[in-house]
Formats: structure tokens, sequence, C-alpha cells
């Protein structure tokens, strides 16, 4: 059975070599040179040009790509799970149900289930370890969607990030609803609500704001001794530990995955966000 995973899951690239999980990278673009996701581009560079005042542009995965490998899938008779980054927040989703329809033309035997994951980072990458799991233990495809699915919808994805206009620039947040405070130290929290960025609420401070968030994450949920807490960071390793060592203290959860946020979302949330991953209490 074979996993295909794109790049919105922010997993590192050594992750889809070791478990064998196939990617689909998202593509980049900065100062006009396209590059793709986690395997021609840093997001360490990414970020650098942001501070230096470059804009990056994110486009989804391209069509051909999706096509030679749901092809390959069909003609070797072999099952596929897709666990895809939010179609709200990419059209990379949309994409690779299009292809597959076409595909099915041609290979009406094409055993493929593609997950609109409505997650996007950490949380999508979450859904991808679970999947490796349940793979390694054996479980037939269309259990593996079907608990992958679930687990999706019980996802919560709460962020922070340092500063709104990035989202704002790229399209992810309407002007309106990044109601950026003239003061600098204001600090959004917003969480993904059916595959979307919404504002929650405004805290003075960065460190206010992830107590708050951890507040959030008690209330949301609940008993941690058997979650695993997913935190990616854009570019700021030692704050995402600092926060690791607040959510220990308080709520004890069985394990943490940290990553860096990938460039195809860190172009968009910018440097400095911090975004946690959990399931909630009714999962």
């Amino acid at each position: 059975m074979k996993i295909f995973a794109d790049s919105g899951s922010d997993l590192p690239k050594e992750f889809f070599t070791e478990n064998n999980v196939e990617l689909f990278t998202l593509r980049v673009d900065l100062n006009n040179q396209q590059y793709d996701d986690i395997l021609d581009i840093d997001p360490k560079v990414v970020y650098d040009a942001m501070r230096e005042g470059a804009v990056p542009k994110t486009s989804q995965v391209s069509p051909e790509i999706f096509l030679n490998k749901f092809e390959t899938l069909a003609k070797n008779d072999e099952e596929g799970i897709y666990i895809a980054f939010s179609s709200n927040l990419s059209g990379t989703y949309n994409t690779a149900v299009m292809i597959a329809s076409q595909v099915r033309e041609n290979y009406p035997n094409l055993k493929l289930k593609i997950i609109d994951t409505k997650c996007a980072s950490l949380g999508h990458g979450l859904l991808v370890l679970e999947a490796v799991r349940l793979r390694d233990e054996g479980l037939p495809y269309e259990e593996i969607a079907q608990k992958i699915t679930h687990m999706a919808e019980h996802m919560t994805q709460l962020f922070t990030v340092e500063n709104l206009s990035y989202l704002a620039a790229g399209g992810r947040l309407s002007k309106s609803s990044a109601f950026i405070g003239g003061l600098l130290s204001i600090k959004p929290i917003l969480h993904v609500e059916d595959g979307k960025l919404i504002p929650l609420e405004k805290i003075r401070g960065r460190k206010k704001a992830i107590n708050r968030i951890i507040e959030l994450m008690a209330e949301r949920g609940g008993d941690f001794a058997n979650k695993i807490v997913g935190i990616s960071h854009g570019d700021d390793l030692e704050f995402a530990k600092e926060v690791q060592a607040l959510i220990e203290d308080k709520l004890h959860p069985k394990a943490f995955e940290i990553t860096m946020i990938g460039s195809s979302i860190g172009a968009h949330a910018g440097p400095g966000t911090i975004a946690i991953f959990f399931t909630d209490k009714d999962y």
C-alpha cells in the first residue's frame, strides 16, 4: 500500500524516505525563481528572504505529478491513500481529485482514497504519522482511510503569528480579519476551522498569547496523557522549545513532535509563527 502526502504536512525530507511515504511538493516562487518545497529549498532561506522584505508566492502540486503517480498506482494494481493539505488553503486537493477521476476513465480499478484533511502543517503531519503506524500494523487501506478521516475531523490547530500582514498579503486571511493592531505587541491567536484560518482572539505579548493557547488546549483537548502534541515554528526553535516546556508542565502529553514550518506554509505565515496541534477531547 502506498501513502502519499504533500509538503503542506511540514514533515522533514528524511521522513518521507525513511517511512516509504511518497512526497508531492508544492512549489515556492522566491525572487522570480521557482523551487519544489522541501526538495529544492530550505525554509530558512525563505524566512530570511521575508525578513529582508521578499514576498514569496506558492503554487499547488503540478497536475502532471499526480497523473504519473496515480497512473502508476493503477497499472501496478496497488492501493494508495493520499493525505492532502486543506482544500481551503490550497487547490492541491481539488486538482488531485480531478486527476484521479481522469485516471479512472482509463483504469476503472484505481484503488485510491484522497482525504481532504482540512489541516495544515503538523496538524496534517500528525495524520501522516498515524497512517504510517497503521500501515505498518497491517491494516487494510479502506480502514486506514476511515481512521485518518476521523482523526482529521478531530484535529485542533492553534496558531499565533508574529506579524499578520504576511497572511493578509498572501490572501490566506482577509485584510479585514487581519485586525492588525497598531501596537506591535498585539499577538493574534488563530485556529483552523473547516480548513480555513479564523482569528480567535488578540492578546498583548507573545508569552501571554502562548499561555492563552495552553488554556485553550486544556479546554479543547481534555486529558493529554495519550496525546501527541505537534509544535511547528517559523524558524524559532528556541521559542518552540520554551513552548514545549510550558505545555509539558501544564498538560503532560504522551509525546511531542517539533518541526520547522516548511516553505509553502511559511511563505504565508512568516517568521516567528508558532502553531500547536492535537486531537480534541472527543477523539
